[in-house]
């Protein structure tokens, strides 16, 4: 299979099956094995066509399956789209604007359901609370959301990179531009606020909900001895007045109020943010910084496994609803907490 049928399946080959499925002969080693076999036993004319006959239809069946992987809707019963991070991998540009596709398309199904973030408050002190996560660069035109323990320090530091450069972009906005230092989106007013969901380019990044919540415990942001306790804690605290360093990402970055024109995975932010820059007319491949968050990801593969043992069944299945909308609205279907039968979205 290709690396780019690789991309649309993400990281489930390294989940749930990893763990209880037996490795299995497949792809060219039975494919030389069955050929292997057959002309050493069978020498007939009419069997000599056998192999041939093995191996089309063997790649026949790779070639459907392949389609049907691609083209499986982002509708929560599959459409992975977490990206198989590797060494060597090169994402093309095509590969990329389909995939985000797919990520929106996702979205805008979460979206779809009700009681949901939809309407900017007129109110500036309800703004200023739902709006607290949001951040902009009024010289770029970018838009974000800043979550703890999601990785994007490399990103930031782009920006003031390329702010320090004086870089702009020759996009013209429905509103008289104003370069400030200000970032807090909920810090301008409602009329601003409203242009700028509507022109800056926004960026949603995205990462596995229970390494995020690992992050966060390895980096100290509670008080709690083990990664049971802190787990045990972060239940009790509830969705509403949680803290921002675990809270579900739905809850901070609201994506079915704001349109995001990009969802970035963990994983992969060099490739895709690469793409996404030369997209919103900023060629800057050479001052792209070094982003370790694909090193790391594989590192929270292993860590993930061993946190989760630690949990008992009953944690399990409560931090798996604690995040439901965040497993339910991203391609979060290698997660260890990706349980359909504990994670539907409920209203």
């Amino acid at each position: 299979m290709s690396k780019i049928f690789m991309l649309e399946m993400g990281t489930s080959k390294l989940g749930h099956e990893k763990r209880n499925r037996q490795p299995t002969v497949t792809g060219p080693h039975l494919l030389t094995s069955t050929v292997f076999n057959t002309q050493r036993y069978h020498s007939t004319p009419e069997m000599r066509f056998l192999p041939r006959l093995v191996i089309s239809a063997a790649l026949g069946i790779a070639a459907f399956l392949s389609w049907r992987l691609l083209w499986t809707p982002a509708n929560g019963q599959g459409g992975d789209l977490a990206p198989e991070a590797e060494e060597g991998f090169t994402l093309t540009l095509d590969t990329f604007l389909h995939v985000q596709q797919l990520r929106k398309k996702r979205l805008r199904a979460f979206c779809s359901q009700s009681r949901k973030v939809t309407m900017l408050p007129r109110s500036q002190q309800e703004r200023a609370y739902l709006l607290s996560s949001l951040r902009v660069s009024t010289k770029l035109d970018f838009l974000y959301c800043q979550v703890p323990s999601m990785g994007i320090e490399e990103w930031q530091q782009l920006l003031e990179k390329l702010e320090k450069k004086n870089v702009t972009l020759p996009v013209l906005l429905p509103y008289h531009r104003r370069h400030i230092k200000e970032t807090q989106l909920s810090k301008f007013n409602q009329t601003e606020i409203e242009a700028m969901l509507g022109s800056y380019t926004k960026v949603l990044f995205v990462r596995d909900p229970f390494h995020r919540l690992i992050a966060t415990f390895l980096q100290g942001m509670g008080t709690s001895p083990s990664f049971s306790s802190f787990v045990q804690d972060v239940l009790a605290s509830g969705t509403h007045n949680t803290s921002v360093a675990w809270k579900p990402l739905v809850s901070l970055c609201l994506p079915c109020l704001i349109q995001y024109d990009y969802v970035v995975m963990f994983g992969f932010h060099k490739q895709e943010l690469g793409h996404l820059l030369r997209q919103a007319g900023l060629s800057v491949d050479s001052l792209l910084p070094k982003f370790t968050d694909t090193q790391v990801l594989w590192t929270y593969r292993w860590l993930s496994e061993q946190m989760f043992s630690e949990l008992s069944a009953q944690q399990k299945k409560k931090l798996s609803h604690f995040y439901r909308r965040d497993l339910s609205a991203f391609p979060f279907s290698s997660s260890f907490l990706s349980d359909p039968l504990s994670t539907p979205e409920t209203r």
